[in-house]
């Protein structure tokens, strides 16, 4: 890019740190200099962006959402909101604005489609998965960031960027450019902003591709079942599960039919149908179709000084126990409230560095386990014994419980040092005198959950709100939680905590 005067938009609706390494240069002159007029683009609006884009926004951070293309997905895909996804969305006052969309089903079965219910007594008061509509979902968070005063413009896709050490000028395809302080690429598995970054993203690529859609079937449903079970024992991953209406969600192997280039046609379903279980089941009248690879990568890094990576742009995985939207979705809640504080003025010098430290090892998991049930949907013997040997396995509660925690995100635990089991991990929606915590959660603020009664947040009471409340259902005295969720400190000891308010808000006010 070669600097030119630039004047930036004036901000309108259009739809209704310390630096690590990276490409960074000395401030220049004419359009460098002129104040940003905005603090955080994002590019990409899908759920990683229209998420992070509404958590900025809680913390009056000036966001612009930049979307290639020019009208939402009009596809009808299924996607599942996880047990944690679902309690992120509860503590921001979204679950009831969610639930009427969506259709609940059992929190078990997802660790390679092994017939396993969850466990008794999981540990939140969401413990099911709800299937919705990804248009709908993706829908409803950005109709949430844009009520919030995000910006979303459509039909503009990053096509350049400089970073320097106070802020990153983005040229758009058209040529205009944008000023901001911060860039966040939410751009998916191709994203734009991570190549030009220069990230590396190593992993596997495409070894075998899967068609999955949507449609009716002629055939009866208990013929269809019968059928469909006989064939998953040699064959996985394959399946037609109904939805009702003789409607069905149909997964295959490609094996090779139709060009990988191209969206995939109902006759490529038919014929795999036909070659495997030996009758297409009548399928007509789709509502989407698609096919997935199973490429498998993680970005090196999250964070290049003032670019960072999110969602598919940051990992990309099979859809193999329905992880990647929640894990998106989850880095926004991760990334969303210290990049806010780095642009409030806020932050402790390495707050914005834990974003990479935490949840690149969550998609490094992630990334594991989708690997893990890839093995076990293969008809090789090999991996065929090793399913039944798990399947066996999962019968004991812990071993079922321990691949459910880790599919629903809900065994996270970060990495804060030596104490309780509990610190670093999420805190359930304990009960407390007002009703429930995370309706405590909906500004994004921190919250000091005190049973004594002796604390207080002092200096920090404009980022940390606190609740004196002996009757908290809670088996320790005191814990501070983040704006995620998670709990940063436990103990009933005032200075102890100041330092953990320091360690994670900053220095006090005044």
């Amino acid at each position: 890019m070669h600097s030119q005067q630039f004047t930036p938009e004036p901000p309108s609706n259009d739809t209704a740190g310390r630096d690590v390494p990276g490409p960074l240069r000395s401030p220049a002159s004419g359009a460098d200099r002129v104040p940003p007029a905005f603090d955080v683009i994002i590019a990409g609006c899908g759920p990683a962006g229209a998420t992070l884009a509404a958590e900025l926004r809680l913390h009056d951070v000036r966001v612009l959402v930049l979307e290639r293309e020019t009208e939402p997905a009009s596809f009808v895909r299924i996607v599942g909101l996880h047990v944690r996804s679902l309690e992120l969305m509860a503590m921001r006052g979204l679950l009831e604005r969610v639930l009427p969309h969506g259709r609940r089903r059992p929190a078990g079965g997802f660790f390679a489609a092994i017939p396993k219910p969850a466990p008794e007594g999981l540990d939140s008061a969401y413990a099911y998965l709800l299937g919705i509509p990804q248009p709908v979902i993706v829908r409803l968070l950005e109709e949430h960031a844009l009520e919030l005063g995000a910006r979303v413009r459509r039909g503009r896709a990053v096509a350049g960027f400089e970073q320097d050490d106070e802020g990153v000028t983005v040229e758009l395809s058209d040529g205009e450019r944008l000023r901001s302080r911060y860039l966040v690429g939410c751009d998916g598995a191709r994203s734009t902003v991570r190549k030009l970054l220069g990230v590396g993203f190593p992993g596997e690529p495409s070894q075998a591709d899967t068609l999955m859609g949507e449609m009716r079937a002629a055939v009866p449903g208990e013929e269809i079942a019968a059928r469909v079970a006989e064939i998953r024992e040699i064959h996985q991953p394959f399946w037609l599960r109904p939805f009702g209406e003789d409607v069905y969600s149909v997964v295959v192997p490609a094996g090779g039919v139709g060009d990988r280039a191209e969206p995939p046609t109902l006759e490529n379903f038919r014929q795999r149908l036909r070659a495997i279980a030996g009758t297409d089941f009548g399928v007509h009248s789709p509502r989407w179709l698609s096919r997935f690879g199973n490429a498998t990568r993680l970005a090196e890094r999250y964070r290049v000084g003032r670019v960072l990576l999110a969602g598919d742009a940051a990992h990309i995985h099979p859809p193999i126990g329905g992880q990647g939207l929640n894990l998106g979705v989850q880095d926004a809640f991760n990334l969303g409230w210290k990049l806010a504080a780095q642009v409030r003025g806020w932050a402790p010098e390495t707050l914005l560095d834990t974003y990479h430290a935490e949840r690149h090892p969550v998609a490094q998991d992630v990334l594991d386990n989708t690997r893990a049930q890839t093995e076990l949907l293969s008809p090789e013997p090999g991996p065929r014994a090793v399913r039944r040997l798990l399947t066996e396995l999962m019968d004991f509660e812990e071993v079922n419980r321990h691949l459910i925690e880790k599919i629903t995100a809900i065994g996270v635990r970060y990495d804060f040092g030596e104490g309780p089991d509990l610190l670093g991990r999420r805190l359930r929606d304990v009960g407390v005198r007002q009703g429930n915590l995370y309706g405590l959660l909906h500004r994004g603020r921190g919250l000091l959950l005190d049973r004594t009664g002796r604390l207080t947040a002092g200096g920090w009471s404009d980022r940390v709100d606190h609740l004196a409340d002996p009757t908290a259902d809670l088996d320790v005295p005191c814990v501070l939680v983040r704006p995620d969720g998670h709990v940063a400190w436990i103990g009933d000891d005032q200075r102890d905590l100041d330092d953990h308010l320091s360690r994670w808000f900053g220095e006090p006010a005044g």
